[in-house]
């Protein structure tokens, strides 16, 4: 007798690896910031230009990413994403002052801009609606279990070996994944393994014009979501970037914990708010299952974890360091379960043929966000060396995007096209 095989699991565990890789190489330069800093002399408006080139890169990135992805497909654009980042990363090690790491931080940024596309795309593909929010909210939490991870390998390496060997070993993280990603990955109806059965399920919501539909950015520019959902990116990607690249500073220089230290604390945040990237879509899931409509899903999970952030206005006031850990803790998990529902409804929305563009465009524009946001950042830390202003702004910015949602978008549901 055949053993059944869900390949759909299978697919998921692999784009939770990539994206733990990926945010493995993305967030070790926020670890290893002050010791580098102190090696080589960054000042914060240094650092702050650093952190923009990858931001201003991955918005480049993003605006060719999508439309690969929906011509030649995942299986050839993740292969081609990890590839240049990993390379990417290695690169770091060759660096010896800010032109060189932002140079080597453009060259990441490329790479890593194909990955939530990709995976959003694959999502799409392999699973149907009722499934959506939950299986990217599992695959997205590979960006904080990379996250928790990232400071422990990181800080041994750097401690036995010299922070370049920490770029050059997480760098190569990549190359193994491509391995798998090439025996696995193929789409549903060319998948060799795949059974009748799972095809039909995870098939049969779609409608079959999705197929064949391709559509421009010019063409998304058509509907109001688009316009939507690119300014609640916009005016909030940036919080999660912040979380990466600042945080470990703001809790050495805030409470003066060491580089050993702060492992602990990063581990703790990250691991909430894996936990809220993956609730946040098992709630939306939930409530498609309890019958309340996707509009109400989504919107009414959105709200929630707007309003579990909106404390974390109040991290640069607590002078315990376990006080300001829960509170950005919460913060992340929060942004983690608004992230597992804001890629599930272009998906929900859009065809799948415009999904990788969808989700490029609207990466495009978080990462615009992003980019300006770190500068800004960077010199306000450089003349006022206060958090206060920057975690206020992070606990508004999404509750205004609840409410862009609710009144820009009537009712989450495919979108006609003519």
């Amino acid at each position: 007798m055949t053993k059944k095989v869900n390949y759909r699991w299978r697919i998921l565990a692999l784009l939770f690896f990539a994206t733990t890789i990926n945010y493995i190489d993305r967030q070790i330069i926020g670890i290893l910031k002050p010791f580098i800093a102190n090696d080589l002399g960054w000042d914060e408006a240094d650092y702050g230009y650093i952190v923009t080139s990858f931001q201003i890169a991955y918005a480049l990135g993003l605006v060719t990413t999508g439309r690969f992805l929906d011509k030649y497909g995942t299986r050839i654009g993740y292969l081609w994403a990890i590839v240049v980042w990993s390379i990417a990363g290695m690169a770091h090690a060759a660096a010896r002052g800010v032109a060189g790491f932002a140079a080597a931080r453009f060259a990441l940024g490329i790479g890593e801009s194909a990955n939530f596309p990709a995976a959003v795309k694959s999502v799409a593909e392999w699973f149907p609606k009722k499934e959506r929010a939950f299986a990217t909210g599992l695959f997205n939490s590979g960006s904080t279990v990379g996250a928790i991870i990232a400071p422990v390998i990181v800080s041994g390496i750097t401690l036995a070996m010299g922070w370049q060997w920490a770029f050059i070993i997480t760098g190569a993280l990549g190359f193994i994944w491509i391995i798998f990603w090439l025996a696995l990955y193929h789409s549903p109806e060319k998948h060799p393994g795949i059974s009748g059965e799972e095809l039909e399920y995870i098939n049969h919501d779609f409608q079959s014009r999705e197929l064949d539909n391709h559509m421009t950015w010019i063409a998304l520019f058509k509907y109001r979501q688009t316009f939507a959902i690119c300014a609640t990116r916009f005016i909030s990607d940036w919080v999660w970037w912040f979380f990466l690249f600042w945080i470990p500073d703001y809790l050495s220089k805030t409470h003066g914990i060491k580089m050993n230290e702060v492992v602990l604390p990063l581990i703790v945040i990250y691991t909430v708010s894996s936990i809220g990237g993956i609730g946040g879509g098992w709630i939306s899931s939930k409530f498609i299952s309890m019958g309340k409509s996707i509009d109400f899903a989504r919107k009414t999970t959105i709200l929630l974890c707007a309003m579990i952030i909106l404390p974390v206005m109040l991290v640069s006031q607590a002078h315990n360091l376990w006080v300001a850990v829960g509170l950005i803790s919460l913060a992340a998990a929060g942004h983690q379960g608004w992230a597992s529902n804001i890629f599930t409804i272009i998906s929900d929305i859009y065809p799948k043929k415009a999904v990788g563009s969808m989700m490029g465009l609207s990466g495009f524009a978080g990462a615009v966000g992003g980019a300006l946001s770190a500068t800004f950042i960077g010199l306000l830390l450089h003349i006022t060396g206060s958090y206060f202003f920057i975690f206020l702004t992070a606990a508004s910015v999404y509750m205004i995007n609840w409410l862009i949602l609710k009144l820009s978008i009537k009712q989450i549901i495919p979108i006609e096209i003519a």
